[in-house]
């Protein structure tokens, strides 16, 4: 086999990007646009040692699966590798793959994932579903300023004026924004010399609000092209279907040169931005700004626009600040509870405000399924503690507070956590706190400090902290569920290894890769947990990526108090032999509304004589004049356990 050979090749496999795969001559092969059931006449293009990449020269026999798609440019546009694909089967699809790994990484055996798998939810309408949207800004061959797509691992941009998986307003926004471009003369950015001001445009969009957000990424500090080095300080107020009482009835903003802008309410789904006087000023690029507020106000929603400062040399594509020139700073958006598996409505929902750089799933609709789910596999019942794990602005924390009793959530992003502690107040959640930070430094910070300042007695090792903190810290040590829903990447090492450690009775992890998630999912089963269920949803359709959901457990297995002892003569007592410190744990928590942890049990099982061994995350013996004590409170609790049990 050698470069440009021609070759007959059966479609048996799709990767991760889409791409077909097949076998040939002890070689496998991996083929863009071939989909599985195909039988390919292939050209091969690149050759390795036992693996290959070859095109598609001739399609002899079509996939019974293979269908028409509904974009004619998704073979060259980098965003729907596997639209040709039956939706039915690319449900199929993702779910083995999801299965794959968890077999070939996580080391699950095929029976016990077929047991504890729950059906594959997909989309009800598999296009028009994404929420959010953003295109590159740049020019053809011609000359023309276009919008669209990069095409697959390239940075050379497909013209698409109306993607399938958008919104339909979509292309009325870009349309403005191209032609305001051109009036203007504002030049789109350039790559190659890093000239020109237009970057990308983000629009957002509320699938149950109905309000619009549209930012402009820029390389430069305002929209004024002609003054790049000055702000135009322009700014106003909107009002979409939902909006915040301290904007409404606000009409007036003010431009840097002191003319002004009025902005009055058209309804309550427009933002109208009007100058006072219709005549331009003898700058018109001056006047850019103005004009595109005016002109996107128009449109029905609009609740947002604003600009975004990124003048760096780099594939992020938002910068660190953005300016509001018209409108709000946000939109939002309501996620729904739903009932699971059947995923009716509740009746209830979460707002959240939404701002440029906010992460909020693309999919709302999947995201209700999704986040009820979460919630379902959390089993809250009022009275857990939960941490939330890579939280971003609170959307499954605030869907988890509901039915927990205090929720911490963690995200990196600083602005995603004035976000989140945001929406709490919006919805009037008190029970859900917030951190800034990496999870993997966050998490075990909080579990050595919370070991630390834990009251001993009645007595406190730091006064200055009231006692209610430690009350907190207490049931956040030894939390009864942990959420996380990492990037692609997964969990860190730091992370998984405080989990363990805090052995929360259940792990909910939701996760967009499934490789990933397999190698996280062998640590902390190999240690202390065991699967339960896990369910694919697909957040993407005719992409090769896929969302999944796992229950895990804390394994039966757990340490055991073992007694033997005598029975008073006069009694009728008759001991057990083992019981679980879970056993104890549930049964305080019932009756007493609090947790217990296992070293605690471990003290009182050593004042009643019972043995002096520690479980093994418990602080060691040498570290006995440090190790936080059990309160009076807990005690009592433990003893009354213990006599419940028949152990003393």
């Amino acid at each position: 086999m050698k470069k440009n050979d021609i070759f007959e090749l059966e479609i048996t496999d799709m990767g991760t990007d889409g791409e077909g795969i097949g076998h040939y001559d002890g070689m496998t092969f991996f083929v863009k646009d071939a989909l599985i059931g195909d039988v390919i006449t292939a050209r091969a293009t690149k050759l390795k040692k036992n693996y290959g990449y070859a095109r598609v020269e001739e399609i002899k026999t079509p996939s019974t699966f293979r269908i028409e798609p509904k974009c004619a440019l998704h073979k060259r546009c980098g965003g729907c590798q596997i639209q040709a694909l039956s939706y039915e089967k690319q449900l199929e699809f993702k779910n083995d793959k999801v299965r794959n790994n968890l077999m070939r990484i996580g080391g699950f055996s095929e029976d016990e994932l077929s047991a504890k798998m729950a059906p594959p939810v997909g989309i009800d309408d598999p296009y028009r579903y994404r929420n959010k949207a953003q295109f590159p800004v740049g020019r053809d061959k011609d000359g023309n300023i276009i919008t669209g797509f990069y095409a697959s691992r390239s940075h050379n941009i497909i013209p698409v004026d109306d993607c399938m998986l958008g919104v339909p307003v979509n292309k009325e926004i870009l349309d403005i924004i191209k032609a305001w471009m051109n009036e203007y003369g504002i030049e789109p950015y350039d790559e190659v010399s890093h000239t020109g001001l237009v970057r990308h445009v983000l629009i957002r969009y509320g699938f149950t609000s109905k309000q619009i957000m549209v930012c402009l990424v820029i390389n430069g500090d305002g929209l004024d092209s002609k003054r790049r080095g000055e702000n135009v300080n322009v700014s106003c107020v909107a009002s979409g279907k939902i909006t915040d009482k301290r904007d409404r009835d606000r009409a007036s903003c003010n431009k840097a040169d002191d003319s002004k802008v009025s902005c009055n309410k058209a309804n309550d789904s427009k933002v109208s931005c009007n100058k006072a006087n219709d005549s331009k000023a003898s700058d018109s690029r001056y006047n850019a700004t103005d004009t595109l507020c005016e002109r996107l106000s128009k449109i029905d929603g609009m609740t947002s626009i604003s600009y975004n400062i990124n003048k760096e040399n780099t594939n992020v594509i938002l910068g660190k600040k953005t300016v509001c020139i018209c409108g709000r700073s946000y939109i939002e958006d309501t996620i729904h509870l739903l009932s699971y598996p059947d995923f009716t409505p509740q009746g209830t929902g979460i707002t959240y405000q939404i701002s440029p750089q906010s992460f909020y799933q693309v999919n709302p609709k999947q995201t209700e399924k999704l986040y009820s789910t979460a919630l379902e596999f959390a089993g809250l019942t009022g009275k857990e503690s939960v941490w939330d794990l890579y939280c971003g602005i609170g959307t499954i924390s605030l869907f988890l507070s509901q039915r927990a009793k205090k929720v911490y959530g963690v995200e990196i992003v600083p602005q995603a956590i004035d976000d989140a502690k945001n929406n709490a107040k919006i919805n009037g959640i008190t029970n859900a706190e917030f951190f800034v930070g990496k999870a993997e430094e966050v998490l075990p910070e909080f579990y050595a400090d919370a070991k630390k300042n834990i009251t001993k007695g009645s007595e406190a090792i730091k006064p200055e902290v009231p006692a209610a903190k430690y009350t907190d810290e207490a049931d956040m040590l030894t939390p009864d569920v942990i959420v996380v829903d990492p990037p692609r990447k997964g969990c860190d090492e730091k992370c998984l290894d405080t989990m363990l450690k805090m052995e929360p009775q259940r792990i909910v992890y939701v996760s967009c890769d499934s490789a990933t998630l397999a190698r996280d999912l062998k640590i902390l089963c190999e240690e202390k947990y065991e699967l339960v269920k896990w369910q694919a949803f697909d957040q993407f359709s005719h992409t090769g990526h896929i969302e999944t959901i796992v229950k895990l457990s804390l394994k039966k297995d757990t340490p055991k108090i073992e007694v033997t002892m005598e029975p008073d003569e006069e009694s009728n007592y008759t001991p057990e032999e083992k019981i679980t410190y879970q056993k104890i744990k549930a049964y305080i928590l019932e009756k007493y509304g609090f947790k217990v942890s296992s070293l605690y049990i471990a003290q009182i099982k050593d004042k009643c004589g019972l043995g002096k061994e520690r479980t093994g995350n418990n602080w060691k013996k040498n570290d006995k004049s440090k190790e936080p004590q059990c309160t009076p409170e807990k005690e009592e609790a433990i003893r009354d356990a213990f006599k419940n049990f028949n152990i003393i």
